[in-house]
């Protein structure tokens, strides 16, 4: 036996109204919608008949009149007093491709600011209709007296809605809803529509229509942008322009466009416009195949909007291909405010790729420069993938003859590694700090074998922090030590303090992680500085490990490293333990 839902008319106006819509204002931005779609009906059936929606003010209260195509008793009943059936509105003419409206609940949103509200109507060919709904789920119908053909509707406010209603207020909602609208509204008999898109195709000169677009985007979005990028799509009905941004923009928000459907603004925040990677712009479009969420406040994620993403963004990525070749010097100036965006780009597209090989100097250890000058000169790309290990290499690798860049910027690491793809043959390598080792030249053998009794000691000293201590000359010889650590101990290093740190269970997870590491870091003392010889040079077992000792966290910090708890207390022991040793007591002295 089939049963019917049981439905809590109440309610249901509550939660509509209530909790769909972000804002009150909202509900004059849907009564203005059904106007809209009341008109294009009309004038669907005869192009002649006038196209004017007006909006009066009063003391607390809001009359919207249209010159639509108005209502029947019947489709008051069928379109006022039912919510959602979309396809009985198609039906009736409303049908989704050509109206504003799609889900039959618009009306609701007087509920925000009303707790009645009252349609008149008329159809031509029949009786005018007086609908009156409340808050509480019921409404009434009765005949009412009207001449012309069109609908009115009247709102009085709530009692703490007041503001809603504002003359102000409601001129302010109307011209941000309803400006670029092709149907003349006003307000109070002040026009607030007609304007149309600023990049409407008309007779101006390309000066002046520059001019204009600049102008909307100082008057409406607050900036003067870098550049304008007129934007079509076809297949969504859209048009519009996006604006390259005059200033840095933080990749990780989202920033939103302005989006209007048919001439009505949609939201003020649209998100999913653009590919992520274009944070760099902000569109105001109009789109008339788009399709809106419930609430009209933002875009509804499908298909064609996938396919319109794309669209946008191969059109700012030709921009920018043509700003390239056109404009070097603005390119310049585009890439040293929004360079961030252009590499995300050029993570998966190889025109961009190519752009930023070109275009984009990066940092290395012999000047700034791009990456294709730098494969110019030298051949190969070695790199480091972080910021600290360039730092503490840069200097090294120069004086053995590795050119090096640094990967370590965000992004920088992966345009490097993708290189290959667009240049076949080209040899990138990542720079491991234990591959300069093998460049340093070592001791003569009778200097190693003298030498091997300080060795011995300074091992001691290092075993308890399992570091292997090694004496080669290298340059430059001011720099006394080097803390050399490849990535695979570097991993299993952090593995094991995360270990010590974490309950016991997530210790026994972590030890299947833990394998013993092939190479031990390497604390590389430098025979050529005359600070390390003088140390060679020292007989005393304690007096050679606090050296070291000091050495070792000189070492980690010149190069960036991470100072756990037994460092910093081998750095306090070794700083007081030479002070001790420089300063004499009074029995030594």
């Amino acid at each position: 036996m089939n049963r019917t839902f049981q439905v809590d008319l109440r309610g249901v106006v509550d939660l509509l109204s209530h909790h769909l819509y972000a804002s009150p204002r909202v509900y004059l931005r849907e009564l203005a919608q059904n106007a809209v779609d009341a008109v294009t009906a009309r004038r669907a059936a005869d192009p002649a008949a006038p196209a004017e929606i007006g909006i009066v003010t009063g003391p607390d209260s809001v009359t919207v009149t249209d010159t639509g195509i108005g209502l029947t008793e019947a489709q008051v009943h069928e379109l006022l007093a039912t919510i959602g059936r979309s396809s009985k509105r198609d039906e009736l003419g409303f049908a989704r491709h050509e109206f504003l409206g799609q889900f039959g609940i618009g009306l609701l949103s007087a509920f925000l600011v009303a707790d009645e509200v009252r349609v008149t109507t008329r159809a031509a060919g029949a009786p005018a209709v007086r609908w009156t709904g409340h808050a509480d789920g019921t409404y009434d119908i009765g005949p009412a007296q009207r001449d012309d053909v069109g609908t009115t509707v009247e709102l009085a406010a709530r009692p703490g809605t007041e503001q809603w209603f504002a003359p102000p207020t409601v001129a302010e909602l109307a011209r941000l809803y309803g400006s670029m609208l092709p149907v003349r509204v006003t307000v109070d008999g002040t026009a607030v529509s007609g304007e149309g898109t600023p990049w409407r195709g008309d007779d101006r000169p390309p000066g002046v229509r520059q001019a204009d677009l600049v102008g909307y985007a100082q008057e409406t979005l607050g900036f003067t942008p870098f550049d304008v990028i007129e934007l079509a799509v076809p297949e969504a009905g859209l048009t519009g322009v996006a604006y390259v941004l005059p200033f840095p923009a933080n990749p990780a928000e989202h920033a939103g466009h302005r989006v209007y459907l048919k001439g009505m603004l949609l939201t003020e925040s649209a998100q999913g416009l653009l590919p992520d990677w274009a944070f760099f712009a902000r569109c105001v479009v109009d789109a008339g195949e788009l399709r809106p969420t419930a609430s009209r406040e933002a875009l509804y994620a499908d298909n064609l909007l996938d396919s319109t993403r794309q669209a946008l963004g191969d059109q700012l990525r030709g921009w920018l291909v043509g700003l390239a070749r056109a404009d070097q010097s603005r390119l310049h100036k585009f890439l040293g405010v929004h360079h961030l965006g252009v590499k995300a780009l050029a993570l998966h597209d190889d025109d961009m790729l190519r752009l930023v090989e070109q275009w984009w100097p990066m940092e290395t250890n012999v000047g700034r420069m791009t990456l294709a000058d730098f494969r110019a000169q030298h051949g190969e790309i070695r790199y480091c993938a972080t910021a600290d290990d360039f730092r503490q290499l840069a200097g090294v690798a120069a004086a053995q003859d590795i050119a090096l860049v640094n990967g370590g910027y965000t992004y920088d690491a992966e345009i490097i590694e993708r290189l290959p793809a667009i240049e076949p043959g080209l040899t990138v390598s990542r720079l491991d700090p234990t591959d300069l080792a093998t460049r340093f030249d070592a001791l003569p053998p009778d200097t190693e074998l003298a030498l091997r009794p300080f060795l011995t000691a300074a091992q001691r000293a290092m075993d308890r922090l399992g570091c292997e201590v090694v004496l080669r000359s290298y340059e430059p010889a001011s720099l006394p030590v080097l803390f050399l650590v490849d990535r695979s101990a570097a991993f299993q290093a952090e593995l094991r303090a995360t270990k010590q740190r974490v309950d016991e269970l997530w210790a026994g997870v972590l030890s299947a992680f833990d394998k013993p590491a092939d190479d031990r870091p390497q604390l590389v003392l430098n025979h050529r500085n005359p600070l390390v010889r003088r140390v060679c040079g020292l007989s005393d077992p304690e007096l050679v490990g606090l050296s070291v000792e000091a050495l070792y966290g000189q070492a980690l910090l010149l190069g960036y490293h991470p100072i756990r708890p037994a460092d910093a207390a081998l750095l306090n022991r070794s700083f007081l333990g030479l002070l001790d040793q420089a300063v004499p007591t009074e029995e030594n002295r």
